[in-house]
């Protein structure tokens, strides 16, 4: 059995926590929208087409903001298709995806969509295609109160109050290839500049994402966000980072250490993505600080070859649908922890996707069921409030094919000083030993274990469409002098403590 010590200090803070870490993304791509959050005549359908079981399971996992309409999806979008009659609206093709959009499902749908959830729109605009006037219409679209073409032409179609969207990220992966208008980092950073002072001349208080370099790998990282932020630094506030993980090794038995040692990329491209903005922010020497807006992350490699096969040109085709196994809840669940580690820096994040594309919850016609990757998340979005809290842990390290020294022990704690509570996530990430974990607990006093649960037990192949995976209680536990806590980890578990403090 190995060991691990664990000492939290209530006065040890990374930063309070912006919410906004637990949101979501929403794209027209695949199944996202239809046959996902949107299918008229389905048996839980609402008069809108809107899933009444798909609102109920988002409602579980407690999403804060989600992203919408993309994703590479917005690159070729013209959001006026999705307004207005239906029956009146254009059939597009999809260039992003080569597939058929309808337009049934567009600006209206989601954000009725969202206030049923209880979720913020993170409205994205199109950078790629388009540009400047067409972000300010939108905004004035969406957010101006009336008696202008575009305020007025929403009470038209139906709403009279404005939606007051705050959040808005100036288009999507711009750097990349596969981008339909691709940019440089100089025209990008100028389009975005501009785009950004004329959609504030419409609404002054929104809030601005840029678009940094699709991928750490992209040979235009750090030099696209340094260009890009030079251009528009004064009037953005956050920058984009996008990650992605997968499994490559079968074969080799190590190859899930490997896997679970991933986290190490995803802080270390959090710290990249800081070091950029203060460094433009040392060159323009001001105090404003730009922070991180992590829009979309996920594991994402399961339906690669599937989506090779794909004929094009369908509606609303299976793509990007993953299905998860045991060992990639894990690994969500460390990238969930790594976040909070980071939350000094990273204020908004976006699990990519939602329902259907690479996503927490699956849909059939008959109903919805959970992925494996469900379970963390839902649990780190709904008990991960108030301070992240640095655990000091000694604990043994491994060695794998990538990283140099991955703790076997993964862990941040949360303190909600309101309701005088802190939550414990604690991932054992060895393969099969049992992790003796003494916590101990500085100016804080245990008066009450709340919740412990652990989700651990399956093959790290198995996957949940049978709707086997649960989580279960975690014993074992004992309090002592009201300041320390044993708790016994079983091998590649995942483990969430929530206790009363004092």
């Amino acid at each position: 059995m190995m060991k691990a010590k664990m000492t939290i200090d209530a006065a040890d803070r990374v930063a309070r926590i912006d919410e906004r870490i637990y949101g979501s993304f929403i794209e027209q791509l695949g199944r996202a929208v239809y046959d996902g959050i949107y299918q008229p005549g389905q048996k839980t359908a609402d008069a809108n087409g809107l899933r009444q079981d798909v609102i109920d399971a988002v409602r579980k996992l407690n999403v804060p903001i989600v992203r919408y309409p993309g994703g590479n999806f917005v690159s070729q979008y013209k959001w006026e298709d999705g307004i207005g009659p239906k029956d009146q609206r254009p059939t597009r093709l999809d260039l992003a995806w080569q597939t058929i959009e309808t337009n049934q499902f567009g600006l209206h749908e989601f954000m009725d969509w969202a206030e049923k959830v209880g979720t913020q729109a993170n409205m994205a605009v199109n950078l790629g295609t388009r540009g400047i006037m067409a972000a300010a219409n939108l905004v004035e679209y969406c957010n101006f109160p009336g008696g202008t073409y575009w305020s007025d032409l929403r009470k038209q179609n139906g709403r009279e109050k404005p939606f007051g969207i705050k959040t808005w990220c100036l288009g999507n992966e711009m750097d990349g290839p596969w981008e339909i208008g691709q940019k440089t980092a100089y025209e990008y950073g100028h389009l975005a500049n501009e785009t950004a002072k004329a959609m504030r001349r419409v609404d002054p208080s929104l809030e601005l994402v840029a678009c940094g370099s699709s991928s750490m790998d992209n040979p235009t990282f750090g030099d696209w966000e340094r260009t890009v932020l030079d251009q528009c630094y004064d009037n953005v506030d956050l920058l984009s980072l996008h990650r992605y993980y997968g499994y490559y090794g079968d074969d080799d038995p190590n190859e899930l250490d490997n896997y679970l040692g991933k986290t190490g990329d995803h802080d270390q491209c959090i710290k990249r993505g800081g070091a950029i903005c203060d460094a433009v922010k040392a060159k323009k020497r001001t105090q404003k600080q730009i922070n991180l807006s992590f829009d979309e992350w996920n594991v994402w490699y399961h339906s690669n070859q599937q989506d090779e096969e794909t004929e094009h040109w369908q509606k609303a085709p299976h793509l990007l649908e993953d299905i998860y196994n045991f060992e990639d809840a894990l690994l969500v669940g460390s990238l969930l922890i790594t976040l909070l580690k980071n939350s000094a820096r990273v204020k908004m994040a976006c699990l990519a996707q939602l329902v259907n594309v690479i996503a927490p919850i699956m849909t059939t016609d008959d109903g919805v069921w959970y992925q494996s990757i469900f379970y963390p998340f839902m649990q780190v979005s709904n008990l991960g409030k108030g301070v992240a809290l640095t655990p000091h842990v000694a604990v043994d390290s491994y060695k794998s094919r990538e990283f140099d020294a991955v703790p076997y022990l993964d862990s941040i704690a949360t303190y909600d000083e309101e309701h005088q509570q802190l939550v414990i996530f604690a991932e054992n990430k060895h393969q099969e030993d049992e992790l003796d974990l003494d916590l101990s607990l500085r100016d804080l006093t245990i008066s009450g274990v709340e919740e412990a649960t652990e989700f651990c037990g399956y093959a790290p192949k198995q996957t949940n469409e049978d709707g086997a995976m649960k989580l279960h209680p975690l014993t074992g536990m004992e309090t002592h002098a009201g300041h320390q806590l044993t708790v016994h980890l079983k091998p590649l578990s995942w483990n969430v403590i929530r206790l009363q403090v004092k």
